[in-house]
């Protein structure tokens, strides 16, 4: 069952239970508070649900400001890191900047840990690749 957990007029964000996958489907231009407001909404429902696979469908999103980008890396990568996310699938924006952007963002990320992060020209691929089983590793 999908769950619509918030959405606004630039975000949607859904729940899937079946394939334990959050889900973020942007669409224009956010910034500042509301930016941050949103990505609170998403580290919620990781909270709450605790995915293992996770879809930013960012084609419609529009370029993140610096300033932004800086408080996503600081603030937000560490709890993606400590959270149950093993797949992170990124639809890359049609927008330049905010591709550009997302790449800058995940460079400066120093430590994913578990998760692999790849990005996809398209929902259906990205999809697949989050469908497939996960496989963990044993500490040894």
């Amino acid at each position: 069952m999908i769950l619509t957990y918030f959405q606004n007029d630039v975000v949607t964000i859904t729940y899937d239970d079946e394939l334990r996958l959050g889900r973020a489907e942007w669409n224009g231009f956010i910034s500042g508070q509301q930016f941050r407001d949103v990505v609170q909404k998403c580290i919620d429902l990781m909270n709450e649900y605790e995915p293992l696979r996770w879809l930013g469908d960012n084609r419609k999103l529009r370029a993140l400001r610096q300033a932004d980008q800086d408080w996503f890396v600081a603030n937000v990568i560490p709890k993606i890191v400590a959270s149950s996310l093993r797949r992170n699938a990124t639809v890359v924006s049609e927008d330049l900047f905010n591709k550009m952007a997302v790449e800058q963002i995940v460079k400066r990320a120093d430590n994913l840990g578990d998760m692999v992060v790849k990005d996809f020209e398209d929902v259906e691929t990205a999809m697949a690749w989050l469908a497939e089983p996960i496989v963990v590793q044993e500490q040894a």
